[in-house]
């Protein structure tokens, strides 16, 4: 079978590489929207050993540690996937965003900027090393009778295909869809005028949850049925004298070829909520209702908008949404909101422990070549010079301070205070002194009383 290789698939001795696997314990952050009542059953449920209700998931972390993490629970549980990854080997998690008359420029995180160097920085072969491994867990998530659907622009979905043959097989493609959308604006100056999406459907085995879905009849399919019987019937008559009744036909089934399901872009839509790559409702709905059962879970690890998340919600599936971008996760928190009846989800990370395994990861075991090459990695991130000499102030940006804090602890009001004394006396002291009253403080976290004391 042809083998797509890339650098670092195999080290030196020729033995494939593994993908990293830390199953990391999730913290909750928020249980949404539920009432005290149910808040403190379920408390009593799970102090008595009793298994509590489920709980959809909104999950905010790098899916490189999200996905192993969901496995000791979830493998082959999930009935349906559907992920629309940042495929465009430019994108790198920055977009305009408009609130109200004002303009600005969401910026990528530092988190953000890390995934994308390690899955794009290195080009081609990044790429195909972090999608290989995402869909490796994908596959290991998924039910028997599950199924995956790959939304790709033709960036690279020729490389797509190929790696989902080798991880799902080749005879479980069941599609190449094609979601065709009118073309906007002027379109290329030496290409044709792009209208069209890629969405690659695939089973886990062999007998998949299947449900075929129609388009309304035409005007034309319609006019077909010319005969009405004593009841006021409508129905056609073929010559085998068989009849086929109007109102027994459930529609045109739908082909690989999706020409009815308009983009955002094509019209003004109360569904938008200013997310770039947002896509619409009756997209997932297709899906959803063609590849799952009512109660069924689906899992989208780049939920984006919250669109895969917020249908499986109106369709009555159980869900869990991830996404690596912070402004993703509050972007789906409100929209979910938006819908009304919405049941109790819950809102969770990996905490310090996710930033824990980064850190080990990137900069290796010795602490105190880790605690250095964090800071300088950050403060690089911020475009900040390092300083040497202190112990509290790590950098230097524009005549100010910087300070780095911690990956295992939140930045606290004796940091703010140390920081502080120690800016005192680095005013007029060398080359790096301060020429600016203040420090930039850099942290993941943020005690709660921080904005009241340290002020």
């Amino acid at each position: 079978m042809v083998e797509l290789v890339w650098d670092g698939k195999y080290d030196k001795d020729g033995v494939r590489a593994a993908p990293l696997r830390v199953a990391l314990p999730f913290q909750t952050v928020e249980t949404v929207n539920e009432d005290p009542v149910e808040r403190r059953r379920q408390l009593e449920m799970f102090a008595a050993g009793r298994d509590t209700e489920w709980r959809n998931r909104l999950i905010w972390g790098d899916k490189k540690y999200v996905l192993p993490s969901l496995l000791p629970e979830f493998a082959g549980k999930v009935d349906l996937i559907y992920i629309d990854p940042p495929f465009a080997t430019g994108q790198d998690f920055s977009f305009q965003a408009q609130v109200g008359n004002e303009k600005f420029e969401k910026e990528a995180s530092v988190i953000e900027q890390k995934a994308y160097r390690d899955s794009w920085g290195t080009g081609l072969d990044g790429f195909l090393k972090w999608f290989y491994n995402t869909a490796t867990m994908l596959y290991e998530l998924l039910s028997e009778t599950g199924t995956i659907y790959v939304h790709c622009d033709p960036t690279a979905s020729h490389y797509v295909k190929v790696t989902l043959d080798a991880i799902f097989g080749y005879d479980n493609l069941r599609n190449e869809i094609i979601w065709s959308y009118p073309p906007g604006g002027k379109g290329p100056k030496y290409a044709f005028h792009r209208k069209h999406d890629v969405i690659f459907y695939y089973s886990r085995g062999g007998a998949p949850v299947f449900h075929r879905q129609y388009k309304p009849l035409t005007e034309y399919a319609i006019s077909k049925f010319t005969k009405t019987d004593s009841d006021g019937r409508k129905y056609k008559e073929y010559r085998s004298k068989t009849r086929t009744y109007l109102d027994e036909v459930p529609g045109t089934p739908v082909s690989s070829v999706w020409t009815d399901v308009y983009s955002l872009g094509q019209t003004i839509s109360h569904e938008r909520v200013g997310y770039p790559t947002q896509k619409p409702e009756a997209l997932l709905e297709r899906i959803i209702r063609a590849s799952s059962n009512e109660g069924d879970l689906v899992l989208d690890c780049f939920c984006g908008s919250g669109t895969t998340a917020a249908v499986a919600e109106k369709l009555n599936r159980r869900w869990i949404a991830c996404d690596l971008g912070r402004f993703a996760i509050h972007t789906s928190r409100k929209r979910l909101l938006g819908i009304e009846n919405i049941r109790p989800f819950i809102v969770q990370n990996l905490g310090k422990y996710e930033r824990q395994v980064w850190q080990k990861a990137e900069f290796g075991e010795d602490a105190a070549y880790i605690t250095r090459s964090y800071r300088k990695f950050i403060l690089d991130l911020y475009h900040a010079e390092m300083v040497e000499g202190y112990a509290w102030l790590h950098g230097r940006k524009g005549g100010r301070m910087v300070h780095v804090g911690s990956v295992d602890s939140p930045v606290a009001v004796g940091d703010v205070r140390n920081i502080a004394l120690e800016f005192r006396r680095a005013l007029g002291s060398g080359n790096h002194a301060p020429t600016s009253a203040g420090v930039d403080v850099l942290g993941w976290d943020f005690a709660l009383d921080m904005n009241e004391t340290a002020r």
